[in-house]
């Protein structure tokens, strides 16, 4: 009759993902206009849209920021 003692076991697992914020960056073909999200390019082997071409150009938000002069 031994007495075994099992460590209590922390079932929260803290990985580095969950405490980063993910950005999704939006990007377009620029021969077709297709937009395709950094996580779809990631996926793929290599950076090619569906038409085939490899040139993308990052698309902008519809926000204006302006900058008052000193």
């Amino acid at each position: 009759m031994s007495d075994e003692t099992t460590p209590e076991v922390d079932n929260e697992v803290t990985t580095p993902e969950s405490n980063e914020e993910k950005f999704d960056v939006l990007y377009a073909c620029l021969r077709c206009g297709t937009p395709v999200s950094n996580t779809e390019l990631n996926r793929l082997p290599e950076i090619k849209c569906i038409c085939g071409f490899r040139v993308f150009s990052k698309l902008r938000p519809p926000i204006v920021k302006t900058v008052h002069a000193i």
